[in-house]
């Protein structure tokens, strides 16, 4: 992948472009990321998976506790019906490889016990979000690394459709739920996506202190390129503000997930 700044700036930002002061190989692979779900029938070059994980090791972690682990697939019928609990998601069984980005109190729970000492903190709300944020963290690392290889992927957050049995299919241990998944493959060529246009940064920078008044100029003008963009790669013309009240609307588009903190505590997870 490769592209002049100002190019590359123009179909992220669209009408809004930004004249690139500084620059590297790797903003450059950034601006270019795009979510990607046909992939070539090829498996991944011997070693590609380990060094994601290294990559993705070497994300920041709260404290270096590390409250996470990632599940590599590759079995076509483990695939399988993984994306069944994922809305039927095709890409899932046709990318070579499906991460499972777990966020895991067992490890610790397991050393605290062969220490003899008991561990409250993990039954805390503060503790999950450290878990997701790093697993967050770790599982971009890893994208970031997959994308300078000439690969894509695309994150399956529908693993949270039905996260019991997601586990139940990997066979985690109590206290661990997978966050999120990830496709990676080789894009297909002859089916290409497109650079999604994001939000103005006038609308999300902001300077000292947060600006609490909504620009919806601002965003009326991005509702304008969105729908442009959904256009020409054939999906539902309705913009960002439609697909936000949309998908915000109530518990229907949660397919399962407004179940979510009753499913964690019958993982193990007890949450204050």
């Amino acid at each position: 992948m490769s592209g002049e700044p100002r190019e590359l700036l123009m179909a992220r930002y669209g009408a809004d472009l930004m004249e690139p002061r500084v620059w590297s190989q790797v903003i450059e692979s950034q601006l270019q990321h795009r979510s990607v779900r046909a992939y070539l029938p090829e498996a991944l070059p011997a070693g590609t998976l380990e060094i994601l994980v290294a990559a993705a090791q070497s994300a920041p972690s709260s404290s270096n506790l590390q409250l996470w682990d990632v599940v590599a697939v590759t079995d076509q019928a483990r695939k399988q019906r993984l994306s069944m609990l994922a809305d039927d998601q095709a890409h899932i069984r046709n990318a070579p490889l499906f991460l499972l980005w777990v966020v895991n109190f067992s490890r610790a729970e397991a050393v605290a016990k062969a220490a003899g000492r008991v561990v409250e903190g993990l039954e805390y709300l503060e503790m999950l979000v450290v878990g997701l944020v790093d697993v967050g963290l770790a599982a971009q690392n890893a994208m970031v690394a997959a994308e300078s290889l000439g690969l894509g992927g695309v994150y399956i957050g529908a693993m949270r459709d039905h996260v019991d049995q997601v586990a139940a299919e990997i066979a985690l241990p109590p206290g661990a739920f997978v966050a999120f998944g990830m496709c990676v493959g080789k894009p297909d060529p002859a089916r290409p996506t497109a650079v999604k246009p994001r939000l103005p940064q006038s609308v999300v920078l902001h300077h000292e202190q947060f600006r609490a008044q909504t620009d919806f100029d601002a965003i009326a003008a991005y509702d304008e390129r969105l729908t442009a963009f959904q256009k020409s790669q054939g999906m539902a013309e309705i913009g960002w503000s439609r697909m936000v009240t949309s998908r915000l609307r109530g518990a229907g588009y949660m397919k399962g997930r407004e179940h979510l903190r009753a499913l964690l505590a019958g993982l193990g997870f007890k949450l204050r």
